[in-house]
C-alpha cells in the first residue's frame, strides 16, 4: 500500500523545521561572528553524503519557568556517525542556536547514546562543544548528565581516540569533558574555556584579569597546556581534526593507517651532517632534523606551543606511521622540566594505547635545575617519563644524537627503558653529567696544580670523554644497538621500524600501573 502524501509531507516538515535549529536569524548571528553553524562543522568534517544523524526528533525535557513553550530541536546538540576519509566516525555537535546549546538531560542522553555505539563499533569519537553550559531550569539532572557524559569519556580512554573541538563557549563543569579527551583543538577567535571567569575570579580573590589571560586559545594552548592544537577558524579546527584522524587507529585493536612503501632507500642524506654545529656547545635544531627523517617533511606537532624544549608528535617514516619524542636544544638548551615532562608522558601513553612506534631522538643535558622546578615536583612529575616509557610494549626506537647526561638519558628512552634499538651518532655523549661539571670532581687536584688551566681543562675534557662519554664505551657495554653516521638517521630508523612493527610483548597481569600524578 502507497504511503499516504500526507505522511511524507509531515515527515518533510518535521525534518525541514529541526534541519534550521533555532532559526535563519540566529544562524546569520553566528555567520557573522566569523563562525560556522554545528551542522556545518559537520559538513565540513565528514565525507559528502555519508552523516547518518541520531535523535533528530529528540525535544527537551523541562517543563519548568515556561520552558515547556519552547521549541528546542534536537535539544541543541546533533549526533550521529559519519565518515571521515571512508572510516566511520562518531561524534556530536552543539548548536548554540538553541538554548544556547545548553546541556539537558535529552542533550547529554543523546551524547551518551553516541558513545556507546563509538565504544561497541571500535569508532574514534569527535566532540565539537560549543554550548552555555548546564541548563539551569533543569538543575540537578543537567548536572547528572554532565556526570554521565564523564563516564563515557572514560571508557573510551584507551578504547577509541577522543578528539575535542572548543569551537565557542566552553565553561564550568563543560571544561571537563574535553579535559578527558586525548587531544583539543580550539579556534583562535569566537571560542573560551575556563572554570572561573573574570567576574568570578575577582569576587573570590579579588584579582582583576581577562578573558585573554585565562580562557583563550593563546592561554590554554601556551601557558596552562589544556589545548593541543591552536585553529585560525572553523574550518582550519576540522582540517585538524581529519589530518590527526589520518595518523590514528579506529580502536586500540587495530593497527595505526601504515603505508609502508616496498624499497626501503639506504642512499646517506648528507644534509642531516649538516644540521650538526661545528662547535659541541652550539645548539642543534632538532625541528629541522625531524624534517628531514620524516616522510616530505611532514610532522604534526601537537602541544606546539607548550613546553617547546621537547618537542612531540605524528609522522611517517617511509609509510610507517610513528609517533616522535625529541629534545629541542634551541629552547632551553632541552632541558627536561615539569612541563615537558607531563607533555612527553601524556603523549607517550596515548601512541602505546593505540600502538604507534616511539621514536625517540635525544640531545639532553639533564632535568631542569632550580628551586622552583625542585618545590614544583620535578621528582614526581620527570617519573612519569620514567614510567611511560617502561610501560610502553609498542615498538621504541631511540636515536642519540649528541647529549645524554643523567636521570634525563634514561628518561629519554634508554636501553634500559626497554628500548628495541639504539643508534647513537659518533657526536654522542652518554655520561653521568657533562665534561665540565665531572672534571671539576674527577680531576680537581690535577686542574688546580696545573700551570696552563686552561690547556689543562680543554686536556682532561677530552680525556673525560673518551674514558666516560664516548658513544663506544655505552657500546662496548651493549647499551649501543649501533652508532651510526648522522646521514644514515632515516634509512636506519625505517629499517629498524619494519623489523619490529611484528613486536608482541605481554607484562604481569594486573589492574594497572600507579603512575606518580
Amino acid at each position: 500500500m502507497a504511503i499516504e502524501k500526507s505522511l511524507l509531507e509531515q515527515l518533510k516538515e518535521r525534518r525541514d523545521q529541526r534541519l534550521v535549529g533555532g532559526g535563519k536569524e540566529r544562524i546569520a548571528k553566528i555567520h557573522a561572528k566569523g563562525s560556522i553553524t554545528a551542522r556545518e562543522r559537520f559538513d565540513g568534517l565528514f565525507d559528502d553524503g555519508t552523516f547518518q544523524e541520531w535523535g533528530l526528533h529528540v525535544e527537551h525535557n523541562c517543563h519548568d519557568f515556561g520552558m515547556e513553550k519552547k521549541f528546542m530541536p534536537g535539544d541543541g546538540v546533533i549526533t550521529g556517525v559519519g565518515q571521515v576519509d571512508g572510516r566511520p566516525v562518531a561524534g556530536f555537535s552543539q548548536d548554540f542556536t538553541v538554548g544556547g546549546g545548553a546541556l539537558g538531560q535529552r542533550h547529554s542522553q543523546k551524547i551518551c547514546d553516541v558513545m556507546d555505539y563509538a565504544a561497541n563499533c571500535g569508532l574514534p569519537f569527535v566532540a565539537i562543544n560549543d554550548s552555555g553550559g548546564a541548563r539551569i531550569q533543569e538543575g540537578v539532572d543537567a548536572l547528572s548528565g554532565y556526570g554521565q557524559v564523564f563516564y563515557r569519556n572514560v571508557e573510551l580512554s584507551g578504547l577509541v581516540p577522543q578528539i575535542a573541538v572548543i569551537a565557542g563557549s566552553c565553561a564550568g563543569g563543560a571544561a571537563y569533558s574535553p579535559a578527558l579527551m586525548d587531544f583539543l583543538i580550539m579556534t583562535r577567535k569566537n571560542a573560551s574555556m575556563f572554570i572561573c571567569g573574570p567576574q568570578v575570579i575577582k569576587a573570590a580573590t579579588g584579582v582583576d584579569t581577562t578573558m585573554d589571560e585565562i580562557g583563550s586559545a593563546a592561554a590554554n594552548a601556551a601557558i596552562s597546556g589544556n589545548v593541543h592544537f591552536v585553529a585560525e577558524d572553523d574550518q582550519h579546527a576540522l582540517e585538524l581534526v581529519q589530518e590527526l584522524l589520518s595518523y590514528l587507529p579506529s580502536n586500540n585493536l587495530d593497527n595505526p593507517p601504515h603505508h609502508p612503501i616496498e624499497d626501503i632507500s639506504m642512499v646517506p642524506d648528507t644534509s642531516i651532517d649538516d644540521l650538526v654545529p661545528a662547535d659541541a656547545k652550539g645548539a642543534l635544531d632538532m625541528e629541522a632534523v625531524i624534517q628531514r627523517i620524516v616522510d616530505d617533511g611532514r610532522f604534526l606537532q601537537v602541544h606546539l606551543e607548550f613546553a617547546k624544549n621537547i618537542l612531540v608528535g605524528f609522522a611517517r617514516i617511509d609509510g610507517v606511521v610513528v609517533g616522535i619524542i625529541a629534545n629541542q636544544p634551541m629552547v632551553k638548551a632541552g632541558t627536561i622540566d615539569i612541563d615537558a615532562s607531563d607533555k612527553a608522558s601524556r603523549f607517550i601513553r596515548f601512541c602505546n594505547a593505540f600502538n604507534i612506534p616511539l621514536v625517540t631522538l635525544v640531545d639532553v643535558p639533564g632535568f631542569l635545575p632550580g628551586v622552583q622546578q625542585e618545590q614544583g615536583g620535578i621528582i614526581r612529575h620527570g617519573a612519569k617519563m620514567l614510567f611511560a616509557y617502561c610501560a610502553a610494549t609498542v615498538p621504541k626506537i631511540t636515536v642519540i644524537t649528541r647529549k645524554a647526561y643523567g636521570g634525563a638519558y634514561l628518561a629519554m628512552c634508554s636501553r634500559d627503558m626497554r628500548a628495541d634499538v639504539v643508534f647513537a651518532w659518533p657526536t654522542a655523549e652518554i655520561a653521568v653529567m657533562g665534561a665540565e661539571g665531572a672534571i671539576n670532581v674527577l680531576y680537581r687536584r690535577e686542574l688546580e696544580a696545573a700551570e696552563d688551566k686552561q690547556a689543562k681543562r680543554a686536556e682532561l675534557v677530552k680525556e673525560y670523554h673518551d674514558r666516560f662519554a664516548s658513544p663506544y664505551m655505552a657500546a662496548s657495554r651493549g647499551m649501543i644497538t649501533d652508532i651510526i653516521q648522522p646521514s644514515m638517521t632515516r634509512a636506519s630508523i625505517s629499517l629498524a621500524l619494519r623489523n619490529t612493527l611484528r613486536k608482541s610483548e605481554t607484562r604481569p597481569p594486573k589492574k594497572h600501573g600507579l603512575i606518580p600524578l
